[in-house]
C-alpha cells in the first residue's frame, strides 16, 4: 500500500469522522486494483441478488385452439386427448422483477431443466435506455387513443431505473447482466440493444462484467433516418447491439441462413467454376502504394465457395433490413418492437435448433416469436402486465400459423413469482445496518399505511397481524407498495380470521397477483369470510383529492357466462363483463381543458372524451359503448382443476427442494378468442367441447384492454 502523506491521514479522518464518503483517489491510494479502468456511479456495489422465490405456474397454452368441436379421438403422438404436451421443454413466459426471476432462476430448482436443456446459450436483451419508456401505454378506443398510465409497480421500476440518471440504470443494469453472465452456458452469447444515450455507459460495464477479450462485436443497426435537431446534431439513423460471450468455447453458427446475407455484385460478376466443378472468385491482394502497372501485373487471389446461394457472413454493419418498424402482419403497436429480421439474425447467429434462449425485457414478445419459428426453446420476461398479455396473444398467434403450415410448435406457460419475503415490500437503504434498515422499513410501512387508510377512509386499528384498519363492519389489510397481493398474503388473512372469527374483510391492492381469483375467495367464502378486493388508485399520493375525499377504490371486474349443452359436449358464451376501473376524472379534466382540446378519462369503468370547442363549451362522448369493448380477450378451460399448480420450494430440514401443492390449479388454455391490430372482432361463444358424464368446473379467463386478467370459474354437469 502506498505511503500517505500526513496531511492525506487526516484528511481520511475528517471524512469518517463527518460520516461521509471518502473521495475516489483514496480507493485508488488505500486498495490495490487490478483494473486500469472502472465505471464508477454513486452506490455502486458488486453485491448481487440471490433470492429464490418459487415460480408459479398460473396458464398453459398448448393449442392455439380448437377451431372446431372437439372429440377424445383428436390426438397426436405427443398430446394427451386435451391437446395438451406430455413431455420436453414448456417454453415459459413470466410476469414479475426480472432481478428476482434472474436470481430465482439462477439459484433456485429451475436451474436444473436449464441445464439439463444444454442451458441458455443466447440472452437479447433491450432495456429501457430511453429516459421517457415509463410504461404507459396508447390504447385504441374506436377512432380515438387512450393513455394508460403505469401502475404503482411500474412507476417504481421507472423510478428505480431513471430517478438518478445514469447512476440509477447503472445500477440497475449493472446487477442484471451479471446474473445473465452466470446463467449462460459457457458456450454461450448475449446481445446487448443501445443507442447513444447509454452505448458508452453499457461497453463499459459489459466490458467489467464480461471481460474485454470477451466482445465478440460491436454491431452497428442501420435503418430509416429517425429524425432529429437539425442545426444541434445530425439525424439518428443507426443504434448499437454489444455483443459478448461467456467463454471462448462460444462459436457463431455460420451455417445459419439468418446470418448470411447475398454476394455483392462483384463478386457475383467474377463467380466461375473450375474443372472440378468448384466455385470461385477472383480478387486482387495489393497495398495501396502500389503503381498502376504493378495493380495490372499482380495475380488475382483465388477464393473458393462452398455454395454461391449461401452467400456469405453478415458484416457487423446491419443495413439490410433498415425499416425500424415491424412489417404490419408483426406489428403489435408496442413502442420498442424490432423487426422480426433483426431477431432471426441475432438468433440465427448464436444458436441451433432446439437451443434455449431468453429475453429479460421481452416488451412484445419479438424474441419468443422469432425463437419459435426458428425452432428454438425459449424464457422470456417483463415487468408489465401489458407486455406479458401481448406476448401472450403474439405467441398463440404464432402457434395458430405454424399449425396451419403443418410446423411444430411447444406449449408455453405463464408464470408468477411466488412467496415474496416481508423485505421487498418496500424499499429501504441498502446501505444502513440491520437494525436501522428493520427500523426504516417499520416506519416506511406505517407511513405508506396510513396514507391508504386515510385515502380509504377506514379508522386505524392496533393488535392485529394482517389487518390495519376496519370500516363500516369490515377489517381493512393493506398490500404491500412495490409488488402485488399475493396468494400466500391472502391465506394469512384467511388463516387469522378464522382465529379470530372475522367473517368480513377488504383488501387494498396496487396489483393482485395473475390468476389469483376467483379460486381464493371462493376458498375464504366455504369457511364464511366474505373478501372484497378492491384496486387502490395512484390518486391516494395526491394530498388535495384525499383531503377532499375524491380517492375512489375501484373493485376487480367481474364476469358472467352460459355455460351450453348439446348431447354430451359443452360450450361457454360470455354475456357480461363489469369493470370499475378510474384513472383522471372527468371534472378535473373539464377544469383543466383549454379551448379547442380534448381528453379522454376513464371513470368509473366507462370510458369518457371530454372535449371543449373554441367557444369553451364542453361536450362528453362516452366510447365505450357495450361492455365487450372493455374485452381485448378472453378464454376457456373446460375441465378447471384437473391439473394442480405444483411449485418446487427449499426444505431446510432435508437440504432438497421438495414439490408442494400450492392449493390452486393451472388455467389450461384450451380455446381462445382475441382482437388484434388487423382484426377487432371478437367471437363471445367457444367450440362445443366433449365431455365424459360427471360434474366439472369450467374456468373462463378475460383480460382486458389494458392486461387486467379477472377468471371465473363455473361448476357443470354433464
Amino acid at each position: 500500500m502506498p505511503r500517505l502523506t500526513e496531511r492525506e491521514q487526516q484528511e481520511i479522518i475528517r471524512y469518517i469522522e463527518a460520516d461521509k464518503p471518502l473521495p475516489d483517489k483514496y480507493r485508488f491510494l488505500l486498495f490495490e486494483d487490478k483494473r486500469e479502468v472502472e465505471l464508477v456511479w454513486n452506490g455502486k456495489t458488486n453485491e448481487v441478488c440471490n433470492i429464490v422465490l418459487p415460480f408459479q405456474v398460473i396458464e398453459q397454452v398448448d393449442e392455439p385452439r380448437a377451431e372446431k368441436d372437439t372429440n377424445f379421438q383428436k390426438t397426436l403422438f405427443d398430446l394427451d386427448n386435451r391437446g395438451r404436451q406430455l413431455e420436453g421443454w414448456t417454453n415459459k413466459l413470466i410476469w414479475g422483477d426480472n432481478k428476482l426471476i434472474l436470481s430465482s432462476l439462477k439459484n433456485g430448482p429451475l436451474r436444473e431443466e436449464i441445464e439439463a436443456q444444454g442451458g441458455i446459450k443466447l440472452i437479447y436483451i433491450d432495456p429501457p435506455f430511453d429516459v421517457g419508456a415509463d410504461f404507459s401505454m396508447d390504447i385504441e378506443i374506436g377512432d380515438d387513443t387512450f393513455t394508460k398510465k403505469p401502475n404503482i409497480l411500474e412507476e417504481i421500476a421507472y423510478r428505480d431505473t431513471w430517478g438518478k440518471g445514469a447512476d440509477s440504470f447503472l445500477a440497475m443494469i449493472y446487477e442484471r447482466l451479471g446474473l445473465m453472465r452466470d446463467l449462460l452456458a459457457e458456450d454461450g452469447c448475449i446481445y446487448v440493444h443501445c443507442d447513444w444515450r447509454v452505448t458508452g455507459f453499457l461497453r463499459m460495464v459489459m466490458d467489467e462484467i464480461f471481460g474485454k477479450d470477451k466482445l465478440i462485436g460491436e454491431i452497428i443497426w442501420k435503418h430509416q433516418i429517425m429524425g432529429g435537431a437539425h442545426g444541434r446534431r445530425l439525424p439518428k439513423a443507426h443504434e448499437t447491439i454489444l455483443w459478448f460471450k461467456k467463454s471462448d468455447a462460444f462459436k457463431i453458427n455460420e451455417e445459419s441462413p439468418e446470418v448470411r446475407v447475398p454476394f455483392s455484385d462483384y463478386v457475383r460478376d467474377t463467380m466461375q467454376q473450375d474443372s472440378e466443378g468448384r466455385w470461385f472468385y477472383t480478387r486482387r491482394r495489393m497495398s495501396r502504394k502500389a503503381t498502376d502497372a504493378e495493380r495490372e501485373s499482380k495475380a488475382h487471389t483465388v477464393t473458393y465457395v462452398e455454395d454461391p446461394e449461401k452467400g456469405t457472413l453478415a458484416s457487423d454493419v446491419w443495413d439490410d433490413f433498415p425499416s425500424y418498424q415491424p412489417k404490419p402482419i408483426d406489428n403489435t403497436k408496442y413502442p420498442t418492437q424490432k423487426p422480426n429480421e433483426l431477431l432471426e439474425r441475432v438468433i440465427g447467429s448464436g444458436t441451433g435448433k432446439g437451443d434455449l434462449v431468453a429475453d429479460f425485457f421481452c416488451g412484445s414478445g419479438t424474441t419468443a416469436a422469432v425463437a419459435e419459428k426458428l425452432g428454438r426453446k425459449w424464457i422470456v420476461a417483463d415487468l408489465g402486465k401489458f407486455s406479458i398479455h401481448t406476448t401472450r396473444k403474439r405467441m398463440i398467434g404464432v402457434q395458430r400459423q405454424l399449425k396451419a403450415e403443418g410446423k411444430g410448435y411447444r406449449a408455453f406457460e405463464i408464470l408468477n413469482l411466488g412467496k415474496y419475503e416481508r423485505q421487498h415490500y418496500i424499499g429501504i437503504n441498502p446501505n444502513l445496518r440491520e437494525a436501522e434498515q428493520n427500523k426504516q422499513l417499520e416506519e416506511k410501512e406505517a407511513a405508506f399505511v396510513d396514507l391508504i387508510l386515510r385515502a380509504y377512509r377506514a379508522e386505524k386499528t392496533e393488535g392485529f397481524p394482517t389487518f390495519h384498519g376496519k370500516k363500516a363492519g369490515r377489517m381493512v389489510s393493506v398490500g404491500p407498495i412495490n409488488m402485488p397481493v399475493t396468494r400466500l398474503f391472502v391465506e394469512e388473512i384467511i388463516l387469522e380470521c378464522r382465529k379470530k372469527h372475522i367473517s368480513r374483510v377488504d383488501i387494498l391492492g396496487f396489483e393482485f397477483e395473475m390468476g389469483l381469483f376467483p379460486n381464493v375467495l371462493d376458498e375464504a367464502r366455504a369457511k364464511g369470510i366474505d373478501i372484497a378486493p378492491k384496486y387502490i388508485p395512484a390518486e391516494v399520493f395526491d394530498k388535495r383529492a384525499v383531503e377532499k375525499n375524491q380517492v375512489v377504490f375501484h373493485d376487480v371486474a367481474a364476469i358472467e357466462v352460459k355455460p351450453l349443452f348439446k348431447k354430451s359436449s359443452i360450450a361457454v358464451q360470455l354475456t357480461d363483463f363489469s369493470v370499475f376501473y378510474s384513472q383522471d376524472s372527468i371534472a378535473s379534466a373539464e377544469a383543466a381543458l383549454k379551448d379547442k382540446s380534448s381528453k379522454i378519462v376513464v371513470e368509473h369503468g366507462q370510458i369518457i372524451k371530454v372535449s371543449k370547442d373554441k367557444d369553451g363549451i364542453i361536450s362528453r362522448e362516452t366510447l365505450t359503448q357495450h361492455w365487450t369493448d372493455w374485452i381485448d380477450y378472453w378464454a376457456v378451460d373446460f375441465n378447471f382443476e384437473s391439473k394442480r399448480e405444483i411449485v418446487r420450494v427449499n426444505n431446510d430440514d432435508k437440504g432438497e427442494w421438495e414439490e408442494i401443492w400450492t392449493g390452486d390449479y393451472i388455467f389450461e388454455n384450451e380455446w381462445q378468442s382475441f382482437r388484434t391490430k388487423k382484426d377487432r372482432s371478437l367471437e363471445l361463444t367457444s367450440v362445443f367441447h366433449e365431455c365424459r358424464p360427471g360434474r366439472r368446473k369450467l374456468a373462463v379467463k378475460v383480460v382486458d384492454i389494458f392486461g387486467n386478467d379477472t377468471m371465473t370459474i363455473v361448476e357443470v354437469a354433464i
